[in-house]
């Protein structure tokens, strides 16, 4: 069944306290970012500058979110050596960051004894979840909205255990 599943804007707007992401693949293949994908793996260079046309939009959404006083935490889960899409992704961090958002990272080998959900997710002050399904290829899927309270606390749960043992960006080497 089809679900109104809110934009990014209405979704952080709506946050009071808190919006925590957590992000578990190793590769992502949205279409958005697919030519940025390529260029940087052809060039090395990559696009962190949070107000170039393509970070804008979200780090304004970012900084008004958190001007409101919301806690705005990413934590990415990831395998080592990591593949070219993380060092991808975590070469243009550097946007989120300046936005606001605090990230941190987890080497997969240190995330075996935590439960985790089936599905990368946003969760809005523990209690609203946006799912981000992704088809087997990376691509973005329909998400899905959840306010179920057992899903809610597992995401909750997942989450504060990755931020626990994960390492803030800034300290985090890829080699």
């Amino acid at each position: 069944m089809p679900q109104n599943v809110p934009s990014w804007d209405e979704l952080l707007d709506s946050a009071q306290r808190s919006a925590v992401h957590l992000e578990m693949r190793d590769a992502y293949g949205v279409a958005s970012e697919a030519a940025d994908f390529a260029h940087w793996k052809g060039t090395g260079e990559v696009d962190d500058d949070p107000d170039s046309p393509n970070w804008a939009p979200w780090t304004r959404l970012i900084h008004r979110t958190v001007a409101r006083g919301v806690l705005v935490r990413r934590a990415r889960i990831v395998s080592e050596p990591v593949s070219d899409y993380i060092r991808y992704e975590h070469a243009g961090t550097a946007a989120n960051v300046a936005a606001g958002e605090q990230v941190r990272w987890l080497p997969r080998r240190q995330a075996s004894a935590i439960a985790l959900p089936g599905n990368d997710f946003w969760l809005i002050d523990g209690c609203l979840i946006r799912w981000n399904h992704f088809t087997g290829d990376g691509a973005s899927a329909p998400g899905e909205i959840s306010e179920d309270p057992a899903a809610a606390q597992l995401c909750a749960n997942a989450f504060e255990a990755v931020w626990a043992r994960a390492i803030p960006h800034d300290e985090y080497k890829i080699s």
